[in-house]
């Protein structure tokens, strides 16, 4: 704690009065987000780790698919039938505001490249069941992919904003609250010695006066 460098008048007394309301009050509403922020950053860092789990079961299983496909069928062929796409798609991201902290909200847009539009970019002939069954999962999991990230970026933006307010919590509390509050009291101790120092005067001339009648 640490007196502020200021005058003991009245009016610096008024004013710091009014700065340690301003400070008080700020200190409530910015604990309360802290508190807040914190209750729904658990909240997502739960439907993170769910969410995580099932991604990473459903990728295991696309990418044994592929190592079946791979060994029933050359890299040569297996790379030509992924090689040329008839769909692209395209992702567009949004932000919305929770707590002061611009979230991302992100949707896939897929957009055909060809009349047939088909996940499976090619003929049937070379190719084998299992690498049906890897496209398809993978095709299936996407949308559970871009959730992940948008939660995962929501985690991290949410942790700062949580870092930051509680840096403002701490500073209102231990630093300027508490250096508002000693400059009060010195300069209402400064007031008051004043005041009885000046009350002792006037009762001095008083006497003088008194004596000299």
């Amino acid at each position: 704690m640490a007196k502020l460098n200021v005058s003991p008048t009245r009016m610096n007394l008024t004013t710091l009065k009014k700065r340690l309301e301003t400070s008080t009050r700020g200190h409530k509403l910015l604990k309360d987000k802290q508190d807040e922020l914190m209750r729904r950053f658990i909240s997502i860092i739960k439907e993170n780790k769910r969410l995580r789990e099932e991604v990473e079961e459903e990728l295991s299983g696309s990418f044994k698919d592929f190592l079946l496909a791979s060994a029933f069928t050359s890299p040569e062929i297996l790379e030509e039938a992924i090689m040329f796409p008839t769909q692209k798609i395209n992702l567009e991201i949004k932000t919305k505001n929770v707590m002061s902290v611009e979230i991302p909200e992100m949707e896939f847009k897929v957009e055909k490249t060809s009349e047939e539009g088909s996940i499976y970019p090619y003929g049937y002939a070379q190719t084998t069941a299992d690498v049906d069954d890897a496209i398809d999962k993978l095709n299936k999991i996407m949308q559970k992919l871009l959730e992940l990230a948008q939660i995962e970026k929501s985690v991290q933006l949410m942790a700062s904003e949580i870092e930051s307010t509680r840096r403002r919590v701490n500073a209102l509390e231990y630093k300027t609250i508490p250096d508002l509050q000693d400059t009060i009291r010195y300069i209402v101790s400064k007031l008051d010695e004043n005041e009885r120092a000046n009350i002792t005067r006037l009762m001095k001339v008083k006497d003088i006066i008194t004596a000299k009648e």
